[in-house]
């Protein structure tokens, strides 16, 4: 999942875990934790590109990292707040601001979204967010700033405790998305891959974002802070809950077009389109091909209106078979990947997981993930394309018409 939803999750299973104790402090260390696994994007900054691209979600999303890593960290916290450094006012004016930053990274995130699926920008949200802000800071001032709990008083373990819980339940989350996460290793590098969420899902975010917040205005002991916390953490569960249901609902039409047009699939796979739960991308492969489509859960009626029919050509890859470049590529898109050529012949690879935002899911210029193919005497190199090509308007907006049905 996106980052802010990581830290709202580790935010709130900080604050169910030592909120009592230590109120908002709860939550801010808990937002640290719920950072900690994708801190393996730093990865980026000293290797190349195929490594780093493997590395993430890899270790450090892993059951051994969040089965180790919380001794050493709650024991420097724990020394932290044993020492009494956390009653001097510079350092609580840093978490102070670390809050306020956070918020308002979402609120500038939140207030664009419109213009993404396709809209203008609303004043009004923004002014929203803004009287929203002032909230929260008001309840960070008097409730983190210049409150006084006896932080001191936890033990080693209540801070393992919790920065064990919020490690753990990122990776969790990241698996129910389509990127995979790699939750066995060292001892394995498969990647889990439930493909019920999108890696960024405002209908899963926001209202957990604003119970975490009201629930951050509330004094530690105060019943109203615990409900609106386990409120949130509720909603967003149900919310898991019901994008099985979709997937189920989408499998079985999917199996049912699949079916009725005569394509002999060796097996497919579905996951929702960015953004939302309710667009589903559908892949099916054969030996030669993959068919796409995509399905609304407001399309009138529980079929597929048109599938689009992808040579595989996984041959033009053959003079690289075996170097370290091709199998990355592979094993990250599972096999779910086509290979194409631009206008000047260089190949393209195309991740087919995520689907295109376009209208035409056989342009490659509209897919999400997407790489291009250098060949360096003889040995291939692979870069990431950026952005999307060939549109007149924001290929959001073809997304946001296709999401009502149309």
């Amino acid at each position: 999942m996106d980052s802010l939803t990581q830290i709202i999750l580790g935010a709130a299973v900080g604050e169910a875990v030592l909120g009592r104790k230590v109120g908002n402090r709860a939550m801010l260390w808990g937002a640290v934790g719920g950072t900690i696994p994708d801190l393996d994007v730093a990865a980026n900054f000293f290797t190349d590109e195929m490594t780093a691209m493997a590395f993430h979600r890899g270790f450090m999303h892993s059951f051994a990292f969040a089965g180790m890593l919380p001794f050493l960290v709650g024991a420097l916290v724990h020394r932290l707040y044993a020492s009494g450094l956390y009653r001097q006012p510079t350092y609580r004016a840093w978490g102070l601001g670390f809050w306020m930053a956070l918020y308002g990274m979402a609120a500038v995130g939140l207030s664009f979204l419109p213009v993404m699926a396709g809209g203008s920008f609303s004043p009004a949200t923004l002014v929203v967010l803004a009287l929203g802000g002032i909230l929260v800071g008001r309840g960070l001032w008097r409730n983190y700033y210049r409150a006084e709990p006896d932080v001191g008083a936890t033990s080693y373990w209540d801070w393992v405790h919790l920065f064990f819980w919020t490690i753990v339940t990122h990776p969790l989350l990241d698996s129910c998305t389509a990127y995979g996460t790699q939750l066995f290793q060292p001892f394995s590098d498969y990647r889990v891959a439930f493909n019920i969420i999108s890696v960024a899902d405002p209908i899963y975010t926001v209202p957990f974002l604003i119970c975490l917040l009201l629930a951050a205005y509330y004094l530690r002991h105060r019943p109203q802070r615990r409900w609106f916390n386990w409120a949130g953490i509720g909603l967003s569960s149900a919310y898991l809950l019901f994008t099985f249901y979709h997937k189920t609902q989408v499998n079985q039409v999917f199996e049912e077009t699949l079916v009725e047009r005569d394509i002999r699939y060796e097996r497919y796979i579905t996951s929702p389109t960015i953004f939302n739960n309710i667009l589903w991308n559908c892949v099916a492969e054969d030996a030669n091909h993959f068919y796409l489509g995509t399905y609304s859960l407001y399309d009138q009626k529980p079929y597929f209106k048109s599938l689009s029919t992808l040579p595989k050509h996984h041959e033009w890859l053959a003079p690289y078979e075996g170097q370290r470049t091709t199998e990355i590529l592979r094993w990250f898109s599972d096999g779910y990947y086509t290979v194409s050529k631009d206008t000047l012949g260089t190949l393209l690879l195309n991740d087919l997981r995520f689907g295109s935002i376009g209208d035409d899911p056989t342009r490659d210029g509209d897919f999400v993930f997407r790489f291009e193919l250098i060949d360096e005497n003889g040995t291939l190199r692979a870069t990431q394309k950026r952005g999307f090509e060939g549109e007149e308007e924001l290929p959001f907006g073809a997304l946001w018409r296709r999401i009502r049905g149309r």
